[in-house]
């Protein structure tokens, strides 16, 4: 090990800044989990440490979010040198650049009639709509959790594998399938800033655990909160600290 490399969470492998790049998830580990998607809070210290972060990686850093990317854009601006939304099926590769869409089957129109009357139905039910999908979210309404499941694979049952129920924290998700966040890390470490580096793949879902193989895979290492992390706090904590170090060196 060089004087520039550190031994991350649980003494896994971290590479120098000059080596590294980060790609992070967002809800439940850049901030935490809110009431509803657009209640989350951007901690006041974090887009500074998060640009501290980028400029030592030589601009490799990246979000990787279920989110669309203009609701990334909405929360971070132009912290992240680049964004992929919807686990995947949304990439821009650098702060200038289009957003690169997978192509993907349309949904069946009679689905988001059947998933609002399903809400109507049941009190605290929030329907996140997304380009490729929707989200049902029961986090106000807990006791609908297996309605709510039953519901949605019924529907994508007829879809012979186009379209998949995906378990979230207090949520199902149903998007198509074949894209995930391991998709986006995959797509990201391509091309520049990120060819040729170390990923590092931050998450807390069941959906960043595509992401955390994937960079694994590639060389990199994958944390979980909490596996690795107590919370989101504790891993803003630890981005400030390596923030914190000289040009070539983690603050540690």
């Amino acid at each position: 090990m060089s004087p520039t490399d550190y031994a991350g969470p649980a003494g896994r492998f971290m590479p120098p800044p000059a080596e590294a790049a980060f790609l992070l998830d967002f809800d439940g580990t850049l901030v935490d989990i809110a009431p509803t998607p657009e209640a989350v809070v951007v901690s006041p210290g974090l887009p500074d440490v998060l640009r501290r972060l980028r400029a030592k990686c030589g601009d490799a850093l990246a979000v990787i979010s279920g989110r669309a990317v203009d609701q990334i854009d909405h929360f971070l601006g132009d912290v992240p040198f680049a964004v992929a939304g919807e686990h995947g099926l949304a990439v821009r590769h650098r702060p200038d650049g289009p957003i690169v869409r997978t192509e993907q089957p349309p949904m069946p129109s009679t689905w988001l009639p059947a998933a609002e009357a399903l809400a109507a139905q049941h009190p605290g039910v929030r329907i996140e709509r997304k380009p490729a999908g929707f989200v049902l979210h029961y986090r106000a309404a807990p006791e609908v959790a297996d309605i709510l499941r039953e519901a949605a694979e019924s529907w994508v049952a007829s879809t012979h594998g186009r379209f998949h129920v995906q378990m979230a924290k207090m949520a199902w998700e149903i998007r198509p399938h074949g894209v995930d966040k391991g998709h986006a890390v995959a797509a990201l470490m391509q091309s520049p800033p990120f060819a040729g580096r170390h990923p590092i793949f931050v998450g807390d879902d069941v959906t960043d655990e595509d992401g955390i193989r994937a960079a694994e895979a590639l060389g990199g290492a994958g944390f979980r909160i909490p596996r690795d992390f107590p919370d989101p706090a504790a891993f803003r904590a630890w981005l400030a600290t390596l923030a914190a170090g000289g040009d070539d060196s983690w603050g540690v």
